[in-house]
């Protein structure tokens, strides 16, 4: 499949050291083989072995043709054996990795990436994968890496110049947003775009779910009474901005992904709220708990955006909606529906081969038991049919602009401010460790109490 370019995707390359390029050096193509000559097995290596990455590789592994895994890394070398273990299980035949191609530390990507893959699957925290993609482009590989991918807008920057870069050297690249190779939104999204709603006038997105694990400082300090705080944050990462981005970046991205691909492209500004009022523990680290933010496109208009981290009984929902001058849309569900008491059903998605409409709300099965494609593998499915084919494929620009509209959300709830996308993006305010080591101070510690220093509106600086 192919999505369309954003139109202000100009002003993000201007940002970029590829913005020099010419247009005949942009379009160049670069011959270039995604295998050895004569062999058309692909080698692929994994960086990040956690449930994510463990999930994306076993997938790159179900594709047609050969393959084979031949070296992993991870930061812990429990969970590099760990997941090494399990891909042995269930794909023996297409794994070949030798012990001295299991990579352990903050280098083991570019032990990975150096040992003679084709491909690799980029699946660590978010935090890392500037570093890591634009090494992996560097080095002339097919890059898979998992969404988001960044958790500061000068990461965001590298990752469109190595996007550049990927595009000159003929590299596929292809970004964990799964519900662009889902088949309900693909079509839903097309017939929005064909008016049958009619004009766009407001989205609403929700991803507000239960509360993710915890992984305590109590339970490493009962085999390693040396942790370090490093060690402790790699281990805890879901809850550190430079390692996750909010949750707001990590989970709520796929929403907002949804408003950008019917928009088209980016909002223009933002303003939001946001706190921690349920999850408050020590192990919580410094994130907050729920995100209200309101983003404004170029149109004039506007998606409401809710993301919340609370156990039941509240209310949750993980969900896309549009509304148009004509009806409204769950774009998951697939569903077009009229204004009015009785709100009628107009449009449903019918799978293919099935009898019956495809239910509300995202459900796989259809009539006569068929089932909807599980889209984590056909979009690696996707993916791998274009690096054998040779066919373009990069959907790292729509992977940066999704990360960095999710980055502005937080930006505003954390500043209490208005900011523009551009601003944003210009931003040069980090959050990434300056020196990566076990025993080098992460960007915010812990005080004497154990709690780390909360994100304070109005005087939080982003900017």
């Amino acid at each position: 499949m192919s999505e369309p370019t954003p139109p202000t995707r100009r002003d993000f390359v201007k940002t970029t050291a590829a913005a020099a390029l010419t247009a005949a050096a942009a379009n160049a193509v670069i011959t270039r083989t995604a295998h050895a000559a004569g062999d058309d097995t692909i080698k692929i290596g994994l960086v990040g072995c956690g449930g994510r990455g463990s999930g994306a590789c076993t997938q790159a592994m179900s594709t047609k043709g050969a393959i084979k895994l031949i070296a992993i890394g991870d930061a812990f070398e429990d969970n590099a054996k760990t997941a090494l273990d399990a891909f042995k299980r269930s794909h023996p035949d297409r794994v070949d990795v030798k012990d001295d191609h299991i990579f352990v530390g903050f280098d083991a990507y570019k032990q990975v990436i150096d040992s003679g893959v084709d491909l690799v699957i980029l699946a660590t925290p978010p935090g890392f994968r500037p570093i890591h993609f634009e090494y992996a482009v560097q080095k002339g590989k097919h890059v898979f890496m998992e969404k988001p991918v960044s958790t500061d807008a000068p990461g965001i920057r590298r990752v469109l110049a190595a996007a550049e870069e990927a595009k000159k050297k003929n590299l596929k690249v292809a970004v964990g947003l799964q519900r662009h190779h889902q088949a309900r939104y693909i079509e839903t999204i097309k017939r929005i775009w064909d008016g049958e709603i009619g004009d766009v006038r407001a989205l609403r997105v929700y991803w507000n779910g239960t509360t993710p694990w915890v992984r305590t400082r109590a339970h490493y300090l009962q085999s390693n009474p040396k942790l370090t705080e490093m060690e402790y944050q790699m281990r805890n990462w879901y809850f550190f901005v430079w390692l996750c981005g909010d949750h707001i970046n990590e989970q709520h991205i796929h929403n907002l992904d949804v408003a950008n691909w019917i928009m088209k492209g980016p909002p223009v500004k933002a303003q939001g709220q946001g706190g921690r009022q349920v999850r408050t523990g020590l192990d919580n680290g410094e994130i907050y708990d729920h995100h209200f933010v309101e983003f404004t496109y170029a149109d004039g208009t506007t998606c409401q955006s809710q993301c919340r981290h609370m156990d039941p009984p509240v209310w949750g929902q993980v969900a896309e909606y549009v509304h148009g001058t004509k009806a409204w849309s769950n774009v998951g569900g697939a569903t077009f529906n009229g204004y009015g008491t009785d709100s009628k059903q107009l449009w449903s998605y019918t799978m293919p081969g099935s009898t019956a409409a495809a239910p509300a709300g995202g459900a796989r099965r259809g009539g006569r038991g068929v089932r909807e494609p599980d889209p984590y593998q056909v979009e690696h499915d996707d993916f791998f049919a274009a690096v054998r084919a040779d066919k373009p494929y990069s959907e790292a620009e729509y992977g940066a602009t999704s990360t960095m509209t999710a980055l502005l959300g937080r930006m505003c709830t954390y500043s209490g401010q208005e900011i523009k996308f551009k601003d944003a993006l210009n931003s040069n305010v980090s959050v990434m460790p300056k020196v990566f080591a076990w025993d080098a101070p992460p960007p915010t510690v812990p005080d004497a109490e154990g709690r780390y220093p909360i994100p304070m509106p109005g005087k939080t600086k982003v900017l």
